[in-house]
């Protein structure tokens, strides 16, 4: 089985070298992945590409069988379909369902929608009605990005006067560039975090255990927050009872949801 996989990350050479266990994989290429991940004998890096017509050409000369996307970008840009169209499995999202993950604003609604548990919000693409949103509420906030941004875009404001900054730091000042035309300003949820990764073909869901994604840049969970500075699992907070509930009121029912919208 030869497998292409696509990104240049640490996440890239960790997919590479778990797939590489396998002794159904015989050939690993990665586009164009790094310094360490060419050190395993199966992997083999690629040059950089100019296009995803480069890569499905390749897929097609080299008789992929299968290709695993890392980077959240290629997968909002429809990678996957791209591949589908060729006949060669793609793993990941389709191009709809990225947008789950490519729009904060996009994902809130869904929640909305779907009648899945989500912190209070509003969305918005004008800075004043933003500005007089924040003004009119009473409650800690944090203010998103609504774009992906590298796990950087959500700052997390002290008082309102903190939070008018922050709003004007993304939509006036562009921090994060067109990822923050469009805001989340979602009432500030206090506790500790879990995330629960799954696998789901649109019907059936398969649970990960839970994780814990330590984000902020300080000790103490404290300062700006980065695109991770550490995440462990199983994690304790992540109980039997927290993961039914979690599957039952929140997982089960995105499933569900992004099936009704197709």
């Amino acid at each position: 089985m030869k497998v292409l996989v696509i990104g240049s990350g640490g996440r890239e050479h960790a997919l590479a070298e778990r797939l590489a266990k396998s002794d159904n994989v015989t050939k690993i290429y990665l586009a164009p992945g790094n310094g360490g991940s060419q050190e395993n004998p199966k992997c083999a890096n690629l040059e950089e590409y100019e296009s995803y017509d480069e890569l499905i050409n390749f897929a097609q000369d080299e008789e992929i069988d299968l290709v695993v996307p890392g980077p959240e970008q290629d997968l909002i840009n429809g990678i996957e379909g791209l591949f589908r169209k060729i006949g060669v499995p793609c793993f990941g999202p389709s191009e709809l369902a990225s947008k789950m993950e490519g729009s904060k604003a996009f994902s809130k609604d869904f929640m909305t929608k779907h009648d899945i548990p989500t912190a209070r919000y509003a969305n918005f693409s004008d800075f004043e009605l933003a500005k007089k949103h924040l003004l009119s509420i009473d409650y800690k906030v944090v203010i998103k990005a609504s774009g992906l941004a590298s796990g950087k875009g959500v700052l997390i404001p002290e008082n309102q006067q903190e939070a008018l900054e922050a709003l004007e730091t993304i939509m006036v000042k562009k921090k994060f560039g067109s990822s923050g035309d469009e805001v989340v300003i979602e009432e500030y949820l206090e506790g500790q975090e879990i995330s629960v990764l799954a696998l789901s073909d649109g019907y059936t869901v398969v649970l990960f255990p839970g994780a814990q994604d330590h984000k902020r840049i300080g000790e103490g969970d404290t300062g700006p927050n980065t695109g991770g500075m550490g995440a462990y699992a199983p994690t304790p907070i992540g109980s039997p009872e927290h993961i039914k509930s979690a599957l039952k009121s929140i997982i089960q029912k995105t499933i569900d949801g992004m099936r009704k919208d197709g």
